[in-house]
């Protein structure tokens, strides 16, 4: 029987083209038509001009498939198989993870690319080279391989004058929304434990608290989202009422300092002890009793990951 989740209903977010479904997972065009003729997965939705297109979340399915099936199961076995039955397959004998897929550019090349879309204001374009990217590389690489390097690379370029400030807010408003978009289908199927997101009064940067939500959705964290500025009596009253198992903020290198580490400290006193505080950040002052320090995003993972077993 096909995953119940596949039919139940349709899923939010970018749609892929089944030639970029086959791109992104190494599997066949062909193989897609006749898993979909034989098992019912993947389900293509129909764009009016009849073609297929596919969400993002079937990315990350298709490539757990294709992990069964390097350990000799059969494609009937698991091609049809529950959410469930698939992780207990994998789980029997897992396979190591795989390198990401080789880029179709060299970075520096794929960089101007990028750098093009900005300075022209391609919203369409620069949308699909970043969905296109999180098919390819997977959520960490993603992150620190496109997103951080871009925004980088953006804000070098407005200090020498290439670009202007607009450039530097068209990105950042561009990028929150691909990150948005990029997590709403994580968090439908997501099972692990909830994670509260805030910045604190003063911290009006949320990228970086965008892209820690993103990370810990893909390891399978339940998100509640709230952006930034959140009074910490507020988030800490959420966190406890909804039973959170941790509280993320995100502290950039513009608010660090005394007055943040001490909305830090007011933060763990107000939360209960059951609810971990996670800061994270350049600006993230350094670790203390009760609160969970990440320096970079690979860490972040590792703790996501820790959490969701």
């Amino acid at each position: 029987m096909p995953p119940t989740s596949s039919r139940s209903r349709p899923s939010s977010g970018p749609r892929l083209s089944i030639g970029a479904l086959s791109h992104a997972t190494a599997i066949p065009v062909e193989t897609l038509r006749t898993w979909e003729a034989r098992y019912g997965y993947p389900v293509p939705e129909r764009k009016p001009s009849g073609h297929r297109v596919y969400p993002l979340s079937a990315v990350a399915r298709l490539r757990r498939i294709g992990e069964a099936l390097a350990q000799g199961h059969r494609a009937g076995d698991v091609v049809g198989a529950s959410d469930v039955d698939l992780d207990e397959l994998l789980a029997q004998s897992p396979a190591p993870r795989s390198a990401p897929a080789p880029l179709p550019l060299e970075e520096g090349k794929l960089r101007d690319v990028l750098l093009g879309y900005v300075r022209d204001f391609d919203a369409p374009g620069l949308t699909r080279a970043l969905v296109t990217d999180w098919a390819r590389l997977g959520p960490l690489d993603f992150l620190e391989r496109r997103i951080v390097p871009l925004m980088g690379a953006v804000g070098t370029a407005w200090e020498k004058g290439d670009l202007e400030i607009r450039h530097e807010h068209f990105l950042s408003e561009r990028v929150g929304d691909v990150l948005r978009s990029l997590r709403l289908p994580l968090e439908e199927r997501a099972r692990g434990p909830l994670v509260v997101f805030g910045s604190l009064p003063g911290e009006s940067h949320g990228l970086g608290l965008q892209m820690a939500a993103l990370l810990l959705a893909a390891a399978g964290c339940r998100i509640l989202y709230l952006g930034t500025e959140v009074p910490p009596p507020q988030m800490a009253a959420l966190a406890r009422d909804l039973d959170a198992r941790a509280l993320g903020v995100s502290v950039s290198v513009a608010t660090r300092g005394t007055a943040s580490a001490a909305q830090i400290r007011k933060l763990r006193q107000l939360l209960p002890r059951r609810v971990m505080l996670l800061v994270g950040g350049e600006g993230a002052p350094e670790p203390r009793p009760g609160v969970e320090v990440v320096r970079d995003l690979l860490a972040l993972e590792t703790w996501g990951r820790r959490l969701t077993r």
